[in-house]
């Protein structure tokens, strides 16, 4: 695994600068940020997540205000009661991305944090050094927060942490880190300690070594 200083060369080789390299790269929050947001936005953006999944975000950008409405501006007491007939209503919404894989997921991930609030707190506690055991924790106590999903998640709502795109598994199999896929515990934990590694390097965020190895590797 070479210096991390080298890998970011090749990302500013290819981008013109680290700049253009972080271009657009939302900043980390706070602990005390992430543990300030409500769950309901918490919930808002697991179900935005969970909705894009195989389709097209902007088809999900344009439902958002009617998915917002049709699901009580995600309140996790009122989405968690979506059963019987207010669950066969939803289903038939004209206002909803019509998944019901996807809308039971939602409904089963706000009684998760109705009965656990203060999911912002618990995000914002999780130490750094084990951002895949947070990952881990999405994809055992939710519903459809495995894969990128959890990962997307965590970036959109500020949690700094690594996203496990194509480019980046391509940059991690090439320095060596892993020998293929990114999805197995032990994969994960040579991904977790090679991202402490480079970080201690470094001094940038796990977001930041993320991006740069992402934009290290030539697109297909």
């Amino acid at each position: 695994m070479r210096p991390f200083a080298e890998i970011r060369d090749i990302a500013i080789a290819r981008k013109g600068s680290l700049e253009a390299v972080l271009a657009n790269l939302p900043s980390p929050k706070t602990a005390a940020e992430l543990a300030a947001i409500p769950d309901d936005r918490w919930l808002a953006q697991m179900a935005r997540g969970i909705f894009q999944a195989g389709i097209s975000w902007t088809v999900v950008t344009a439902k958002w205000p009617g998915i917002e409405a049709a699901f009580h501006g995600f309140a996790p007491g009122r989405v968690a009661m979506i059963e019987g007939d207010a669950l066969e209503a939803l289903l038939y919404d004209p206002r909803v991305i019509r998944s019901g894989a996807k809308i039971v997921a939602i409904r089963d991930n706000a009684a998760v944090m109705a009965a656990n609030p203060g999911f912002g707190r618990k995000v914002a506690d999780w130490p750094a050094s084990d951002f895949v055991g947070l990952l881990d924790w999405l994809t055992r106590d939710f519903s459809r927060l495995g894969g990128t999903t959890g990962q997307y998640l965590m970036r959109f709502m500020g949690k700094d942490g690594f996203l496990l795109s194509r480019d980046v598994v391509a940059r991690l199999q090439a320095e060596g880190v892993i020998d293929g896929s990114a999805t197995s515990a032990k994969a994960r934990r040579a991904i977790q300690a090679a991202f402490d590694r480079w970080q201690a390097e470094s001094g940038l965020s796990q977001s930041q070594i993320s991006r740069i190895l992402a934009q290290s590797i030539d697109a297909a």
